[in-house]
């Protein structure tokens, strides 16, 4: 069994044991946390880069880099410029999903997650078989 140390002691309100996680039991600690520490989740906007329009990006940048006024300009001006065309090419030719908010508590880490994961599987393999058998 792993250990875990909790500090302080009255933070930790209950521990259950969870039997059915392969041939090992689990246990579910359960506590409470400063709101201090948690950053709330949002949703965001991120690329999904597998789908962009590169030919459409590709004419698009060409034609704009062509166009672009360099001579006569400082080098501020001329970073600028560039960056405006490429957020306008990112912008028109790269398309964006929201990533909804995950449900998970903050403090789940990768084998928690994992674990999840697991015993769900183990969950619908046990209904399924359920629905099976008549039950």
């Amino acid at each position: 069994m792993d250990i875990y140390l909790v500090k302080p002691e009255c933070s930790l309100t209950s521990c259950n044991n969870l039997p059915g996680i392969s041939d090992h039991n689990g246990f579910l600690l359960e506590g409470e946390w400063d709101e201090i520490c948690r950053e709330p989740k949002v949703e965001r906007l991120v690329p999904v880069y597998h789908k962009t329009d590169l030919l459409g990006l590709q004419a698009f940048l060409r034609e704009k880099f062509y166009l672009c006024p360099g001579n006569g300009s400082c080098v501020e001006d001329i970073r600028k410029s560039y960056k405006d065309i490429i957020f306008e090419g990112i912008k028109r030719y790269l398309p964006h999903k929201i990533l909804s908010k995950n449900p998970d508590p903050e403090y789940y880490n990768k084998e928690v997650k994992r674990l999840k994961v697991k015993l769900g599987k183990c969950t619908i393999r046990e209904n399924w078989s359920n629905l099976n058998n008549g039950n």
